[in-house]
């Protein structure tokens, strides 16, 4: 039987519980285990809990009294996002190794300026700091080096100037560029910046391959052979279908609808309701095809009933505040069907909630800082501040309600545009064949 199999829900509550100072009853299991390294027995410590990003985790440490050995790891237990995600971020300065970060076991990192990269799956899961990555991986390659000395002088020396490299990197001399590319979308790099933009750090979330999804165990969609429903009576119906709470993972119910939005289009609205937890959430995605522009819908908020308007914010929209020196990254919050305050209250809890501006980890600037942000945002959602709320998607799928519609209205401007290059490698555009496919493909046959 496994560690975890052994484990039993607290006095009958749940089994993973919120992480929380204050809460006496959250200790961690000593499990009684081998140690690999003196093949004695040491003590497994488990701690079950839950974080804000990261869901449902393991957090481990093993310790042998016999030969002092000791090792640390996190495993996620939560669900696979819906896309990866890849950060990358370029180091500059000496305070960006203090970064926290996720990494998840099936995470790769790499150094492209060094040729270096951490396989997924070679490592645990951590919760460390680029630093700790690079000291993880200097001692990775350290372990067997007396070995190679005595076998093959040459690789060991190879060996030898590479670690050197590694370990120069961690003075910062010249910038260099860390690379966290995750398909289940659970690694995380801290933006120091936040709420604010963090221009050396690019948030990068992609569709998984067939490959990937493979190597994370998910099994490929069976597709229907039967015909498709007519639209009609798509319009008419609410489908229903099983799933898991994404907070409590109890078994629920989510509901699919295809809605008409009037001036606008056809959106898909999914919402789910968790009787065992009470959690609610919902998602919209597009109904129809990627636009041929980009759309920026910029609006005034003046009034504080600008805040019902209803907005549309698809997965590839972003948002930006300019008085707030605020921007929301594509793919951030996924998509939503929702009202100004809605969308503004959404933001707020993200920012001001987040876990790794929370706790000893924290400084008071920096809690200082977000604290200052939410009274600005709820200024804003009360009608005690002039903004410009902007929403700009390169598909074109987002919208905003028009309340003098069909009048133009003076406080709202919608703006199209074309696409750069990287907005449409973003939304897999540039590869994308529709005309004269049939042909290649019977030519490669």
């Amino acid at each position: 039987m496994s560690a975890i199999g052994q484990l039993e829900p607290v006095r009958g509550g749940p089994l993973f519980r919120p992480l929380s100072a204050e809460d006496e009853e959250q200790q961690p299991d000593e499990i009684e285990s081998l140690c690999m390294s003196c093949y004695r027995n040491g003590v497994t410590r488990l701690l079950l809990t839950k974080i804000p990003f990261f869901k449902e985790i393991i957090v481990s440490s093993f310790s042998c009294s016999s030969c002092a050995w000791s090792n640390t790891e996190i495993q996620s237990v939560g669900r696979i996002q819906e896309q990866g995600v890849r950060y990358t971020l370029a180091v500059t300065v000496r305070q960006d190794m203090n970064r926290e970060v996720v990494k998840t076991d099936c995470a790769t990192a790499r150094i492209p300026e060094l040729d270096f990269e951490i396989p997924a799956f070679s490592q645990k899961g951590a919760l460390t700091t680029i630093e700790g990555i690079i000291d993880r991986a200097v001692a990775g390659l350290e372990q067997d080096q007396p070995v190679r000395r005595a076998a093959d002088k040459d690789v060991a020396g190879k060996i030898d100037e590479f670690i050197g490299k590694l370990k120069q990197l961690k003075e910062v001399d010249s910038s260099f560029t860390f690379i966290i590319d995750d398909p289940s979308g659970n690694s995380f790099v801290e933006n120091p910046c936040a709420p604010q933009k963090d221009d050396a750090l690019v948030v990068t979330r992609y569709r998984r391959t067939a490959q990937q999804d493979a190597m994370l165990g998910l099994e490929a969609e069976e597709t229907d052979e039967n015909p498709a429903d007519s639209m009609e009576d798509l319009r008419n119906e609410v489908l229903q279908f099983n799933t898991n709470c994404p907070e409590c993972n109890a078994p629920a119910n989510t509901n699919m609808k295809l809605v008409q939005i009037p001036h606008f289009k056809e959106v898909i609205i999914m919402a789910t309701n968790c009787e065992a937890c009470g959690h609610r959430t919902n998602e919209v995605k597009s109904g129809g095809a990627i636009e041929p522009l980009g759309t920026r819908i910029t609006l005034r908020v003046t009034d504080p009933s600008d805040m019902t308007r209803d907005v549309l914010k698809s997965e590839t929209c972003s948002v930006e505040i300019p008085e707030l020196e605020f921007e929301l990254g594509m793919g951030a919050l996924g998509g939503k069907f929702t009202t100004v305050e809605g969308l503004l209250k959404d933001i707020r809890d993200l920012i001001v909630k987040n876990p790794f501006t929370l706790g000893d980890s924290s400084t008071p600037r920096r809690v200082e800082k977000l604290q200052e942000f939410g009274r600005k945002v709820y200024q804003l959602m009360e009608g005690h501040m002039e903004a410009h709320f902007i929403l700009d998607d390169p598909a074109g799928n987002s919208y905003l309600q028009n309340v003098y519609a069909p009048e133009e209205d003076p406080e709202l401007k919608v703006e199209h545009y074309e696409r750069t290059f990287a907005q449409n490698e973003d939304l897999g555009l540039n590869d994308m064949r529709t005309e004269g496919y049939e042909s290649g493909l019977t030519s490669e046959r």
